[in-house]
Order: C-alpha cells, then structure tokens, then sequence
C-alpha cells in the first residue's frame, strides 16, 4: 500500500520527525492506539522492509544508504523487543539501554559489539567515511546481531 501526501505536510512530517525516519515517528504517534501485539507485529514489518532495503542499497554499492537501512533494521527490532518487555524504545540511549538488559541475561558479548557496530554503520551514513572491506566487517556483525535479537522475540 501506499500513502501520497501532499508537499506541505511531507515536509512538516520530515521536521517533526527531526532527522529520525518519518515511518517510525508516525508509528510512534498512532502507537497508542494499536495493542502492543500489533505494535509488535508492525515492528517486525518495517524490520523486513529496512533488512529487504538495506540488502539492495549494499548489492549496488550505496553503502551509506545501506548502513542507515541495516540501523533501521536493527532499531525496529529492539523496538518489538522493547514493546514485548514493556521498556521505553523511543531514543538513541533506549536502545542501547535495551542492549544492555539483554546483554545482563545472556552474557552475551556479541550483542554489546554488534549493536556498536550496527551504531558506526548508523554514524556512517552522516559522514560517509567507510571503505566497502570495513563495511562489510561490520554488515557481516550486524546481520549476526539481527539473527540474535530475533531469538528475544
């Protein structure tokens, strides 16, 4: 499906977003109004479409595109995650308080440095400093986390 809206209130939407995806901050104002199993459910349709996104942008070579979508990925995971468990999921600091709940149960360290990966693929595309080898050390961490975070789910 899809949605046009009209310049002006595209562009009002992209402010009010400030910089995040205008996606999420839309799912975030009508989260209210859904239960948290539908919640959920939408989580887990935009990581798809993030994963699906970000997984072209790489095959062409736009890898700064492609870490912003692989971050997307990553984010409306721990968003499912976070609505499942009842915990704050709306900032920069939520998600990596999340991570560190989940890292205090399992121990597990790959998910501490894969989500610091996943966050220089995120810093990467404002400043576009990774060559493709790099990149592709952290996509590989990256889609490691993302099959570990689906295990909390």
């Amino acid at each position: 499906m899809s949605l046009v809206i009209s310049s002006p209130v595209a562009e009002v939407l992209r402010k009010a977003a400030g910089g995040r995806d205008v996606e999420e901050f839309l799912l975030e104002l009508v989260a209210s109004r859904l239960d948290p199993s539908e919640r959920i459910d939408v989580y887990l349709a935009l990581h798809e479409k993030y994963l699906r996104e970000a997984e072209s942008l790489y095959e062409i070579g736009d890898l700064a595109q492609a870490g912003e979508k692989y971050w997307g990925a990553v984010t409306a995971l721990l968003n499912a995650i976070a609505e499942k468990r009842g915990m704050p999921h709306y900032s920069h600091r939520d998600y990596a308080v999340i991570i560190e709940a989940l890292y205090a149960e399992t121990k597990d360290k790959e998910l501490l440095v894969g989500f610091s990966l996943a966050e220089r693929l995120h810093a990467n595309f404002y400043h576009n400093f990774m060559k493709r080898e790099s990149f592709e050390l952290h996509r590989d961490a990256v889609l490691k986390l993302v099959e570990k975070l689906k295990r909390f789910l």
